[in-house]
């Protein structure tokens, strides 16, 4: 018993955490940011394709053949010869040629293509620079389900230890009430009550213990720690409620701030470069170029040091009355990206306006379940000195009692609610809360 005990303690090992300690750790255990990481360095290694369009292309190529010794038959002869040959001419023996190797070097380095590389390059810039503040809002968007989580296990923990706390209340009533029922000063229909009363606060804990437990698993899931870990929270933020702006200096921080809207703003430029590229096929291309060929076929001939340079100019005249219909698309990409642009503002503004509206709720709210706590504990007080003067039921006394409790868990919810919507209006607006 003592090794199983010893072994329990063990596997609920705690651990004591802050809100910044537990963020670092989101963000450092998030796959999806390792997705967002991912796309960053695909989109850099496509900038860097880019800029070496600029380069020459260099292609070196060679062979050896081998062959085998033909039969020639010439059937016409050399003026002057007659049927046996004889004369001032005379047929040459054809060179015995069984293998022949050549190599072949060259290298083209563009001058000018139409603006294709230089808008191809600027594209692929604005691009890498739109996925680069994707993963930053997935950072963002990280970072606030970080703080939900951790208020989330808050609000758990709390309704734990309210409850705990009305149950040992509920079991000293019941002790009471027992021997009050056994000395005749209450009925046992009371006694029966305050019994049932327990039962239920036990039932409550019950399932505030298993939501505990799922919170408290899930919330170490996302963070990278141990499953059995039992973390410990500082609830010092809780008492922080920070003055905010309006509702208008909001959304003009959202709208020049939010990183998808910064993003989307750079695909739209990369799609007006892609408008430049796709335009650039109606320019002629020019390049300039050199080679070298070596040749050597035994027994015959060899060619070394034939170098040669030069400019290029190429005009596909095909692009006349193909290159339209990729300027149509890549126009009507630019467009679409435009309209995408005008959809996110106002997206922007509805994500900010409930945002807001959120967190001035959640701000009522904690003033209301104040003032309600206050008011169960006067009421509990009241009903009880009325109970112990026979002025009221046990049902009112336990109907204080269950409000009391009610009232306590509405006020810690409201609290951990409030920081979980002042931080959430600050990413909305594409900030962090200590900014």
């Amino acid at each position: 018993m003592l090794i199983v005990g010893s072994n329990t303690v063990l596997a609920q090992e705690q651990k004591a955490l802050t809100l910044q300690q537990a963020i670092e750790l989101g963000l450092e255990n998030s796959k999806e940011l390792k997705v967002s990481d991912s796309k960053v360095k695909q989109a850099l290694a496509s900038l860097q394709e880019a800029k070496d369009n600029r380069l020459p292309d260099i292609d070196i190529s060679g062979q050896y053949l081998r062959v085998n010794r033909p039969n020639v038959d010439f059937k016409l002869q050399g003026s002057g010869s007659g049927e046996s040959g004889e004369g001032s001419g005379s047929v040459s023996e054809t060179p015995n040629i069984n293998q022949a190797m050549f190599g072949i070097a060259t290298a083209s380095l563009p001058i000018f293509s139409g603006g294709k590389i230089t808008n191809g390059i600027t594209s692929a810039k604005y691009l890498e620079k739109a996925t680069e503040l994707d993963a930053e809002r997935n950072k963002q968007e990280v970072v606030q389900n970080t703080i939900a989580a951790y208020y989330n296990l808050y609000k758990a923990q709390a309704a734990v230890k309210l409850v705990t706390e009305n149950l040992n209340t509920s079991k000293q009533r019941v002790k009471d009430f027992a021997n009050m029922e056994v000395n005749g000063l209450v009925a046992r229909n009371d006694l029966l009550k305050v019994q049932l009363q327990e039962s239920n606060v036990e039932l409550a804990l019950l399932n505030a213990e298993n939501n505990e437990k799922i919170t408290n698993f899930n919330f170490n899931l996302m963070l990278g720690l141990d499953e059995n870990t039992q973390l410990v929270l500082d609830t010092t933020g809780l008492q922080v409620h920070p003055q905010i702006k309006t509702l208008i200096e909001w959304e003009n921080l959202a709208l020049s701030n939010r990183s998808d809207a910064k993003a989307l703003a750079n695909r739209q430029d990369a799609a007006h470069a892609g408008v430049k590229v796709a335009k650039g096929s109606y320019y002629p291309s020019l390049a300039i170029s050199a080679g070298y060929i070596g040749v050597n076929v035994p027994h015959a001939f060899t060619v070394t040091n034939a170098v040669n340079a030069g400019v290029g100019l190429s005009y596909n005249l095909a692009s006349l009355y193909k290159a339209g219909a990729k300027v149509k698309q890549a126009q009507a990409q630019e467009e679409q990206l435009a309209w995408n642009q005008e959809q996110l503002k106002d997206g922007i503004r509805i994500d900010i306006h409930k945002a807001y509206q959120d967190y001035t709720q959640h701000l009522k709210k904690i003033q209301v379940y104040e003032k309600a706590v206050e008011q169960a504990n006067e009421n509990y007080r009241i009903t009880k000195n009325k109970y112990d003067n026979s002025l009221a039921t046990t049902t009112d006394l336990l109907d204080a009692d269950v409000a009391r409790l009610q009232a306590g868990i509405d006020y810690e919810y409201a609290k951990a609610d409030a920081v979980v919507a002042y931080n959430k209006l600050y990413e909305s607006a594409g900030l962090n809360a200590s900014e």
